[in-house]
This record gives structure tokens, sequence and C-alpha cells, in this order.
């Protein structure tokens, strides 16, 4: 293989970070695109409901069809854009979403536009972003120098963040300032401001060896999986993020339906909502700096968790569009963003704690598989429950059912971790020395 810039001489590329012409177009890109994916998944439920008067069953339908590609690629992703350039991937996963986006604004302005085409536009989309999104997290060690590979990720991630603070309140504000078609034509306006921004980039891209033998990729699957299921934190954590994952899926499909129905909210308002959880993980990423050394990892997992899923059994209890309702919003939404990204983060710890080296991307798109997988029938399922039962009783009922997480947590080994973070034990050692020597690789020596 080629050498890649994260192993050339500094000298390859310009010594700061943003002096980096490649760098900023993907810096760029990736925000405007973030920016993009993220106000989508409030701008086309809110289509249906606004345009096509879809009911809650449909938007339950809707939601399921742009997740299943989370639970169909998350795992071939990986594979699929090793073997491609990633310029070349972000910029066709932005040319279809932009295309696609287009095409629906066009069709709901002529009154051309149904629920079928918006499915297949919502599976195109979330299939679309998952490659994208691969490809923009392999780009870097392509792109920089090793030096600079921590600040890039920063900086991308950074953009993440925002745009999942501002893509959904901007997504409602579009709604709620133009015509849903119109809201959608925009969100297609930032995958093409990505594509522009991602042509720029100009230094030369190897070309990826693809495998000759394929099986080998199913292989390594498989021996991520049987990592995980092997080790009792690791089940842990999958199990809790399954629970989570489902009930918090069929909740968002619920809520998304008794914000403006229920509570009579307009678009603007309903994207605030959601906003709201972002200055609250903002603060959550700042407290599991610290909280966990304090009281012990175990004690934090459970308790955020606990508080997080928790602030959401309030809101059945609101009544109207009134001061007083908005404000409770946005501090349910403040509070489960900081128990929310303080359980993320030191999750994210303890799985890197307790994984060898040799297998951690793998242990990740494992528990990533388990959890976001199950997204779509829970969205189906919250659509079915507001169907039959009533908005506010199925909100009760599957915001109950998201502290089913705190509670498979608190009865495994995760609830016993102290204020030291586990290194790998021996039995993980021994099953990493052994997959390891499969790929003629050394095993980490434990601390």
């Amino acid at each position: 293989m080629p050498s890649s810039p994260a192993s050339d001489s500094p000298r390859s590329l310009p010594a700061s970070l943003w002096r980096n012409t490649d760098f900023r177009g993907l810096w760029a890109g990736q925000t405007a695109s973030q920016l993009g994916e993220h106000a989508t998944l409030v701008v086309l439920p809110l289509v249906a409901v606004l345009t096509l008067h879809a009911d809650a069953g449909e938007v339950g339908v809707l939601r399921a069809a742009g997740q299943a590609p989370i639970l169909l690629l998350s795992l071939l992703a990986g594979a699929w854009v090793d073997g491609w350039r990633t310029r070349t991937t972000m910029m066709l996963t932005d040319a279809g979403r932009a295309l696609a986006l287009g095409a629906t604004a066009v069709a709901g302005i002529l009154g051309l536009l149904g629920l079928p085409a918006l499915l297949v536009l919502a599976v195109v989309v979330g299939a679309l972003s998952v490659l994208f999104d691969v490809a923009y997290q392999a780009a870097p060690v392509r792109l920089v120098t090793r030096d600079h590979l921590v600040r890039c990720n920063s900086a991308l991630e950074g953009s993440r963040s925002a745009a999942q603070i501002g893509g959904p309140a901007l997504g409602g504000a579009l709604v709620s300032l133009v015509s849903a078609p119109l809201a959608a034509a925009c969100c297609a306006g930032f995958f093409t401001a990505s594509f522009l921004s991602i042509r720029r980039m100009r230094r030369a891209e190897p070309v990826p060896q693809r495998p000759r033998r394929p099986a080998r990729v199913w292989r390594r699957i498989h021996e991520g999986v049987r990592f995980v299921v092997a080790d009792a934190a690791l089940r842990a954590v999958c199990l809790a993020s399954a629970a989570f994952q489902f009930f918090f899926a069929a909740m968002t499909t619920v809520y998304l339906l008794f914000l403006p129905r229920e509570l009579h909210l307009p678009g603007a308002v309903v994207g605030l909502a959601f906003a709201a959880v972002g200055p609250g993980a903002l603060l959550g990423s700042l407290l599991a700096a610290r909280l966990p050394r304090r009281f012990g990892h175990g004690t934090v997992l459970v308790s955020a968790a606990l508080l997080g899923d928790g602030a959401f059994l309030c809101v059945p209890a609101l009544h109207g569009p009134s001061a007083v309702t908005v404000a409770a919003l946005l501090a349910v939404g403040f509070v489960f963003g900081a128990g929310g990204q303080l359980v993320n983060v030191t999750v994210m710890a303890v799985r890197q704690a307790v994984t060898p080296d040799g297998m951690q991307g793998r242990a990740a798109a494992t528990i990533t598989f388990v959890g976001m997988g199950l997204t779509p029938l829970g969205s189906l399922l919250g659509g079915f429950l507001a169907q039959e039962w009533g908005l506010r009783t199925s909100l009760l009922v599957t915001a109950a059912g998201m502290l089913l997480s705190p509670v498979v947590m608190a009865a495994s080994p995760l609830v016993r971790l102290g204020r030291e973070l586990p290194g790998p034990g021996p039995d993980r050692m021994r099953r990493d020395k052994g997959a390891a020597a499969d790929h003629g690789l050394r095993a980490p020596e434990k601390n």
C-alpha cells in the first residue's frame, strides 16, 4: 500500500492544520453535511405530518425506513468504504442526498408527493448517510500528518456536535418559515454545499487495495461479535444500549407527534425542543471528565441513565402551548442531553479500557450494530402504540421503557466499577493474543 499522509514526513503537508486546504475542504464539507443530515431528521417527519397528513403508524414506518440502513449496513459500511477513495465516496453520497431531497421538494410543490415516495427517500438518505459518516471518519489518516490527527478529529467531531445542536432547530425553523417541501430543498442545499467543498480537495489519494478473499471480512466481523458476547461487561453495555435505543426510537416517534398535535406547538418550537439536548450534552461531556473518578464509574453510569431517561416521564403531564410548557420541554431536553452524554462518554471509556487494542474497532461496531439495529423496530412500535393507545399514554409507556437501560446496568458487573477503569482481564488477553496471532499482530501488554 502507498504511504498515507499520517505516516508521511511533516514536510509533505503544511505545518499548520488549518493551512491544509484539503483539511479545510473536508471540514467545511463535513460540517455542511452533518447540518443537513440532522435537519433532515426533523424535516422528513414534519413533511409527512404537515403535508401528507400522515397518521401515527405512518410516521413510525417512515422513521423506521430511515433507520433501517443502520441495521443493514453498519457492519458492512466500513469494509465497503475501505475499498474506495474517501473523497469519491463522500462526493457520491452528498450528490445522491441532494438529488433525492431536491426531487422530493419538486414533487411536494407540484402536489405529486406521496407517502411511498417519502419512504423510499428515507431509505436512500439513511443509507447514503451511513456511508458518508464512515468515509469522513476514515479520511483524516489519508489527508493530514500523524501529529495533526487528534486536532483534525477534534474539529470534525466538534462540527458533528454543533450540528446535533443546531440541525434539529434549523429543520423546525425551516418548516415553520417556509413550506415543508421548501425545507427539504434547503436540506438539499446543505448537501450540495458539502459536495462542492469536498470537490476542492486536491491531494492524490491512493486507491485502496481490495481484498482478494472477501470472506475474510466476515471472519473478522464474527471475531468481533464473539469477543463482545464472551465478555460480561461488554455484554451488559450491548443489552443496555439495545434497550435504550429501542424505547428511545419508540418514544421519539410519539414525541414528534405529541408536540405539534397534542401541545399544538409550531415547527420552530419543536426544533428548539430537540436542540435543547445539545447544550445538555456539552455539560455532560464536562461532567464526564470529573464525576466517574470522584463517585465511581458504575455509580455515575446508573445514576446518569436514571436521571436523563427519567426526565421524559414528566412530558405527558404537559398541556397547551404555554410558556411554562415550552420551558419544561427545554429543561427536559437539557437534562436528557446531560445524562445521556455522561453515559455515552463513560461507557466509551469503559469499553476502550476493557478491550485490547486489536479488537477496538470491531467491538465498537458490534455494540453500535446491536444498539442502533433495534431502532427501526422501536419506531414501528411507537407508531403502533400512538395509533392504538393515544399519544399521552404511549409517551408515558415508551418513556418508562427507556428506564430498562439503567436497570440492566444496575444488574450487571458495570454497577460495581470503581473510580479506576479496569484493564483487559486475563481471558480477554488470551482471546486477543489468539486473534492477534491469526492476523500477524502482537497482542498489547497488560499495564
